[in-house]
Parts: C-alpha cells; structure tokens; sequence
C-alpha cells in the first residue's frame, strides 16, 4: 500500500490572496504532493490548506510553506478572530493509507527540529508529537497568543520551545505535531452577540465538562456570532449530536443556527453519519449507498469523477487541468514502456537507460498530476482577487496588485505544464527508439498526448500574459512558450516517425 500523509498547515493570513497564493505556489511546486483544498477566512485573518502526498515530499513541502509564510506574513500587523501564534500557526500531520500515527510523530520532530535551525523560529510539539504533558492541547500552547508568548518567551521558562530560539521574530511560533483526523466545523447563530456564542462553547467543549471530543470558541465573524469548532474524534462525538447540543443551548438565550460550514475536508463516514441520524435511518448499510455499491469490486478505469466535474458547467476543472491530466497520461505511458521493457533479455543494452526513464517518468507523472489541482485553484484565487474592495484608493491599488500577482501565477502554472510536457516528450521519443518494440504505437500516443499538453496549457499562459500590465514579465512567458512548442512539435515529429518505422504501420 502506497504510504499517504495529510498535512494541514493554518496560516495567520485570509485577507491578501497574493500571500496564500505566493504559499500555495512552494507547495504545489514540490513533486508528488497534491493540494486537496484551501480556506480562507478574513474575519479570523486565517488560511487552512489541506494537501496529501508520501511523507518525503509532505514533509518537503510544510517546511517550504512555513519558510514563505515566514518571508511574506507579520505577525506585529497581524490581527483576527482566532487565536494564533504565528505566521505558520499550526501545522499537523495526518496518517492517511500506509503511514501510523509514529510515523507522523517523526515527521513532526525533523520538521520541528529543522524549522527551528534553519529559520530561526520557536517551534512547539503539540498532540502525539508531543514532549510534555502540558503540551499536548494545542489551546495549551497557544495561550496568550502570539503577543503573550512574544512577552514570555525569554524569561519563563515554561515557555521555551521545543526547538529553535527563546525569542519571537516577526514570524512568531510554530506549532508542529501529529494527530488523527478531525473536522473542522462552525456553526453561525441568528445573533450578533458573541457572549452567547462564547457561552455555548463554554457549555459544550471537553476542557469544561462537555463533549469528550469537542474543542470550540465563540467569535464575531461575518457580524455574526459563531461557535468554531474542531471535532477530534468524529465516531465517539458525531457532527448530528454536536449540531444539536449547540441548536437547544442557542435556544435558551433566544437565538438559532442560521447555518453551519465545513472547513477544510471531512471523512464521508461522518457526513453519511449525520444523514443517517437526522433521517433516522436505524439500518442504514453502507452497501446501500449508491457510490459505495459502485465501487465494490470496480474493474473500471475510466477518471469518471474528474470527467463528471469537468462537464458540470463550473469554471474549474477546465482547460488548464485538462491539459496537465494529458500530460500526466503521457508521463503515464513513457513509464509504462519503460517498465515492459526492464527485464527483458531482448533490451538488456538499455536496461540502465530505462530504469533512468522510469524514474523520471514517475517524477514529472507527480508533477503533472499535481498541476491538475493547482491550475483550479489559482483560477479560484484570480476569481477571489477580482473580487476585492476597491472602495478607496488605497483598496483599488492593493485590488489592481493582488490581481497582477494571482495572474501571473496564473499563467506560471500552466507554463510549467508545458515544460514538464516537453522533458515528457524526450522520454516519448527515447522509449520509441529503444523501448520494448511491442509498446511503439504506446510511445507515439504518449508523444501525441504531451504535445497536446504543451499547446493547451500554452493557451492559458497566452491568454493570462495578455493581461499583465508589465510587459516585460509577458514577454518573458510568451518567448519560453515559444520555444517550448517549437520544441514540442520537433520532438512530436521524431517520435512518430521512429515508431512509423519501428511499428511497421501500415
């Protein structure tokens, strides 16, 4: 089984999209992680990212976002609802499919350990990762928050970090640990009155005789009181009995839920849960839901989800996901001529060559595969830049920023499709010429697929630099694309005309 970890870093910032957007760019740019989602809230001031990958890379990764969010977030200006302690708050590791809670404990400690060398901030272990008792619970650590802990750290000694100095710099505290899944909820009363959010947070939370497996706060976001919420244990606390609790608490002080939101990502098991209670459905068999009887013993191979929510008529996934995943297919296939040609006594003189290839296959398969996700998500953040405040002069310049910033990331991400695409197409045309012959017409499709990969994802680098205001950085993109597709196309044209020859078509 393949090891997965999740890792969920919440960053001190949901106001400027340039900044999540710079973060978010040194994650997907780390091979073999995949960006699941991103939340951003401006009224916490606060970004939770959710992505996955083997631990290697995820572990890569955490450290390249909390060094960028290190470079790019102060928390002397920083100021929202919840409570934090630096510019990478928290950053946990989950155990997924392969990986156990030990493993992310380890994770969690070289993190924390190099974090602290490397750049200079006090890390803190919390959870699983934890070295004290006293700092298992993450509202333990962050006590205080980051203007407590800055006015602690250098003479109590309670407060000294795990790793790194006894000193706070503008990027604050980091909180590093390992933990099992939890579901980020909130729910929004009819009240402007936070003391009664506050109140039945109080009322519900563990740390004050309530649910076992609830932590919760009460805060002022949107003008409307909430209770923020993290459920720790799903199966023993269920979402159903936490909605419920929060609606009868409510009701003694004259309010009600109006609503209620998922942030981040939650297991299906406790929203079929939630239906089950709420519908009463006693008997409910997981056989009974329709995906799940899908799935059972499945032998399709068809990407029928990534299908579905391209045709759906919303914006994302479009074009520029569509081209990575062709890029990925043709990534996909070079390594599957590679591997049908290792071990063949017929291609021994070629054996070291291939495993070269197949290793580089894998790697720009990764990339590719991750630049699906990546290309939605900057277009999100594009939509989110275009969408804010230009009310001053002041605001219609940061607007005009943000936008220049987001769009020239939007037109990076598919750059860098079309190169991975090209370095696809070398390995194409070297599995053609001495891959396993049986495998030809495969080498020609992969060669079809990455030359489509380049133009389509050269459509969208065209279309973002035509909207740059520096023509400079346009030009910049524009000439590498160039070269790329020049490039494309005259390995495209070599690749088929060996496997013309090699495959003896008609």
């Amino acid at each position: 089984m393949k090891p997965i970890v999740e890792c969920i870093p919440n960053f001190s910032e949901g106001r400027r999209p340039q900044v999540v957007e710079a973060i978010l760019e040194v994650i997907t740019a780390v091979p073999g992680v995949t960006l699941l989602d991103r939340h951003s809230d401006a009224d916490h001031n606060r970004t939770v990212v959710t992505f996955i990958g083997e631990p290697e890379p995820v572990e890569r990764a955490a450290f390249a976002a909390i060094r960028r969010a290190a470079q790019l977030i102060d928390m002397n200006q920083h100021r929202g609802a919840h409570p934090r302690l630096g510019a990478t708050d928290v950053a946990p590791f989950v155990p997924v499919t392969g990986v156990t809670i030990s493993d992310c404990v380890e994770m969690a400690r070289r993190l924390g350990a190099r974090v602290g060398k490397e750049l200079g901030i006090p890390v803190y272990l919390y959870e699983a990762a934890a070295t004290r008792p006293d700092r298992v619970n993450l509202e333990d650590v962050r006590r205080g928050q980051y203007e407590g802990l800055k006015a602690e750290i250098e003479t109590n000694p309670n407060r000294a970090p795990d790793y790194g100095p006894a000193k706070l710099g503008p990027a604050g505290a980091t909180v590093i640990g390992a933990r099992p899944f939890l579901i980020a909820f909130n729910v929004y009363l009819n009240t402007d009155d936070v003391e009664i959010a506050k109140t039945i947070a109080r009322a519900i939370r563990h740390s004050h005789g309530g649910l076992r497996y609830v932590k919760a706060m009460g805060v002022l976001v949107e003008g409307k009181a909430q209770v923020s919420m993290n459920l720790t244990d799903f199966y023993q606390t269920p979402i159903a009995r936490v909605v419920e609790i929060v609606r009868r608490e409510a009701a003694r002080y004259g309010a009600s839920i109006t609503r209620t939101e998922l942030v981040g990502l939650a297991p299906q098991a406790a929203l079929v849960d939630a239906a089950q209670w709420y519908l009463q459905l006693d008997h409910l068999e997981p056989n009974q839901i329709l995906e799940n009887r899908l799935g059972e013993g499945e032998t399709r191979l068809a990407p029928s989800g990534f299908l579905d929510a391209t045709a759906a008529g919303t914006p994302t996934p479009g074009g520029g996901s569509v081209a990575a995943l062709a890029g990925a297919l043709a990534a996909a296939l070079a390594a599957m001529v590679a591997r049908l040609t290792v071990g063949k006594p017929k291609y021994a003189k070629v054996e070291t060559r291939m495993q070269e290839v197949l290793t580089q296959a894998e790697q720009l398969r990764a990339r590719l595969t991750a630049a699906i996700d990546a290309d939605s998500a900057v277009f999100d953040a594009v939509m989110s830049a275009i969408k804010l405040s230009d009310d001053t002069e002041e605001e219609s310049a940061a607007r005009q920023a943000a936008i220049q910033s987001v769009t020239l990331h939007a037109a990076q991400v598919p750059l860098d499709v079309a190169r991975a695409s090209v370095q696809v197409l070398e390995l194409a045309q070297v599995v053609a010429q001495s891959g396993n012959v049986n495998s030809a017409t495969d080498a020609a499709v992969a060669a079809w697929m990455a030359r489509a990969a380049v133009e389509s994802a050269g459509l969208n680098v065209r279309v973002n630099a035509a909207s740059l205001s520096d023509p400079a950085q346009a030009r910049a993109l524009l000439e590498e694309l160039g070269a790329l597709r020049l490039r494309a196309a005259g390995l495209a044209d070599q690749v088929l005309a060996t496997v013309e020859q090699r495959g003896k078509l008609l």
